[in-house]
């Protein structure tokens, strides 16, 4: 595992397996979705250890300390080894509770909702909503 003195930031978030494929990383960065302390970060820019950078993937959010540069892609195991995940638990959690959102199903055949129907699921999301939000 070869150390590189000078490292892309695209480069260096593919290698970590924070994006699937360098050209991702290198949207993000474009995109402004890597940011480090709250500024933009071209994908040419050189990382440097002991950098914290803040990063949004979809509705996901990181905050990664740079440990190590890695040039080449590697194993999850051994890239977790190269940064330091910073991410608030507080964070971490909403994430994952997105995904225990409760689903609504209508029978097959029933067709569109009525009116009556329509304010009852809105009312049931929005319920749902207050609630995970004041926990």
């Amino acid at each position: 595992m070869a150390e590189a003195e000078k490292l892309r930031i695209d480069k260096y978030l593919w290698a970590i397996r924070i994006f699937k494929t360098r050209s991702l990383a290198t949207e993000a960065c474009k995109a402004g979705r890597v940011k480090l302390n709250g500024q933009n970060v071209k994908p040419s820019y050189v990382v440097k250890v002991g950098e914290t950078y803040q990063i949004q993937k979809g509705i996901e959010r990181k905050v990664i300390l740079v440990t190590g540069l890695l040039e080449r892609r590697v194993d999850a195991k051994t890239a977790v080894q190269f940064y330091e995940d910073h991410t608030p638990i507080e964070e971490t959690y909403a994430f994952k509770s997105t995904f225990h959102a409760p689903v609504l199903k209508r029978d097959r055949g029933t067709g569109r909702p009525t009116k009556k129907d329509r304010r009852e699921i809105d009312d049931l999301k929005s319920d749902w909503w207050d609630n995970e939000n004041e926990d």
